[in-house]
């Protein structure tokens, strides 16, 4: 039998992130799960101001923590949050997002972690690499990928 306590959903606010939310919260409420919002403020390396060797130093990208926690607050629907206000918890983290993601999962003992995915060109995913797949190869546990289009799950 499957047993899902734990349930994250890392955020970046984008149309793609909606669509996994909708599986996140099913996946909540099917299993009485507590539902982990996560977004993280991602850090980059510059390139200025370089110090020593010529490395340069990590600078954050600028994104507010305060929006980015209200935003937190709206990307659910209300009227389920409400009802399962116990049961969802938010975070703000700073950092390489599949780094922060897989911590996250760590640290709060994650069943399942549910992420949307830009489902990008394969060129530009070798380019700009995917968080999606880090994740999935890094996670210690399943990662369900939601494509922000193709088949979706219907009740009948």
């Amino acid at each position: 039998m499957i047993r899902l306590s734990r349930i994250l959903l890392p955020t970046d606010f984008s149309r793609y992130s909606s669509e996994a939310t909708k599986y996140a919260c099913a996946f909540a409420e099917k299993f009485d799960a507590e539902l982990h919002l996560l977004h993280v403020l991602e850090t980059h390396l510059s390139a200025t101001p370089e110090f020593a060797a010529g490395l340069a130093l990590p600078t954050p990208v600028k994104e507010n923590r305060a929006k980015c926690e209200g935003a937190l607050l709206d990307i659910l629907d209300s009227a389920w949050a409400q009802s399962r206000r116990s049961k969802i918890v938010r975070a703000v983290a700073d950092g390489t997002p599949f780094l922060e993601i897989v911590r996250y999962a760590r640290e709060h003992s994650v069943d399942l972690i549910v992420l949307g995915t830009h489902g990008r060109s394969a060129l530009a995913h070798v380019l700009m690499g995917s968080v999606a797949e880090r994740v999935v190869r890094k996670a210690p546990c399943p990662v369900l990928t939601i494509r922000p289009e193709g088949h979706q799950f219907v009740m009948p």
